[in-house]
């Protein structure tokens, strides 16, 4: 009776969702496009705006020749970079607090999936004021406009600047939840292969594997379109044909511009078909333990994969033979093998580990039951978890101690 609950209450969502506002941000894309990102601004009678980065950005100068031809067109900027992996509710409760105080009238999100998520957090602040963070948790629940958002990603994985969702994390419970809402979809996105290519390899390879897991949860599950599997394959052949060399070689640009170009198709995939399982177990590591993001996907992904069976053989073995790593007479299931282990072998050749390190026995429990309420009935997964197999899951990824 529970899975027909679920099931039930996706496809509801899924006729309800083709009604809903969808649209994509508009793209400046290539080598050198952040410089058109200022006059873009402009254009738009913006006279303010809130940039919402972190301190790596601001520490290394990444964003200094933006600001100065900020300047140059006439618009001023006050720079929020205090955001953390695993964006808090303080957080997004501080950068609002310097949108209004400044009269800003758009945002820019630039950083990776944390200052998006955060920046995102503050435009629903600005389109909803008298709605704290935690009473938007879920879905539809801002609607509003909000102001121009503009979004840089200097990663290549979490498609944040495609996506309807924006993750946060609550300090205090540990907590770690979405806020879905199409109005959160980015007005504009910058795809500069240039911001990414200093991105040390450990991190490129985790965000890397982030838009991997994007991709493939997406196509795995119940709530695809003509679309979403269209972004879905073309990122996941995007990502095995340039990962490796991004991360043996940062200075390739192609290969660059080719992990962006996926991270915002698998973006683009999973904002329409949802995530899954793995997001779900991710998130709870992220809020316990602040283990980045794209790691935590990296590591769950195959175990769970591997858990759904005989439910996922038939997507996997689509994606083996799309990246050609499977013969035409071999049997879906051992397609879907072989798919798995491409994916555990790109983690080894990229150094990364094969369990979560850290994770406490008794913070386990907890974490099984967030994990469901998330997944449950919201994810359109190929097999509904329970708290068995949730529990057996964070055994199999868990550390040795």
């Amino acid at each position: 009776m529970y899975e027909l609950y679920c099931r039930s209450y996706q496809m509801m969502m899924r006729m309800a969702s083709i009604f809903l506002p969808w649209r994509k941000p508009e793209l400046l894309e290539g080598e050198n496009s952040l410089s058109k990102l200022p006059k873009l601004i402009k254009s738009q009678n913006i006279e303010s705006v809130l940039i919402v980065t972190d301190k790596g950005i601001t520490e290394i100068g990444l964003m200094d020749l933006f600001l100065k031809e900020l300047q140059r067109e006439g618009v001023s900027f006050i720079v929020y970079d205090k955001t953390v992996p695993n964006p808090t509710i303080v957080n997004i409760e501080e950068a609002y607090a310097i949108y209004k105080e400044n009269k800003c009238q758009g945002i820019v999100a630039f950083g990776g999936g944390s200052p998006m998520d955060c920046a995102k957090g503050v435009g629903a602040r600005v389109a909803r004021p008298a709605k704290t963070i935690p009473e938007m948790k879920g879905v539809l629940k801002v609607i509003k406009k909000l102001p121009p958002l503009f979004a840089v990603p200097t990663t290549a994985g979490t498609g944040s600047e495609a996506t309807l969702a924006a993750v946060v994390s609550n300090s205090d419970t540990h907590e770690k939840y979405a806020i879905m809402d199409p109005s959160l979809i980015p007005h504009y996105a910058v795809l500069d292969p240039l911001l990414t290519v200093k991105l040390p390899p450990h991190i490129t390879a985790a965000t890397g594997i982030d838009a991997l897991t994007h991709a493939v949860e997406a196509y795995i599950g119940k709530s695809n379109t003509q679309e979403t599997i269209r972004c879905s394959r073309e990122a996941v052949k995007l990502i095995f044909e340039n990962l490796s060399e991004a991360y043996i070689n940062g200075e390739n640009i192609t290969a660059r511009a080719n992990m962006q170009r996926a991270a915002y198709l698998a973006g683009i995939a999973f904002t329409r078909a949802y995530v899954g399982n793995v997001h779900a177990i991710a998130h709870t590591l992220g809020g316990f333990y602040s283990v980045p993001h794209g790691l935590a996907n990296a590591v769950i992904l195959p175990y769970v994969l591997e858990y759904y069976g005989e439910s996922v053989h038939r997507p996997l073995a689509e994606l083996a033979d799309l990246i050609g790593i499977a013969e035409t007479s071999d049997p879906d299931s051992e397609k879907a093998k072989k798919f798995i282990e491409a994916i555990k072998q790109l983690n080894d050749n990229m150094d990364i580990p094969k369990k979560i390190n850290g994770i406490v026995e008794a913070d386990i429990p907890l974490m099984v039951e967030r994990a469901l309420n998330e997944a449950n009935p919201l994810y359109p997964v190929p097999k509904i978890f329970n708290k068995k197999d949730m529990e057996h899951l964070y055994h199999l990824v868990k550390a040795e101690t």
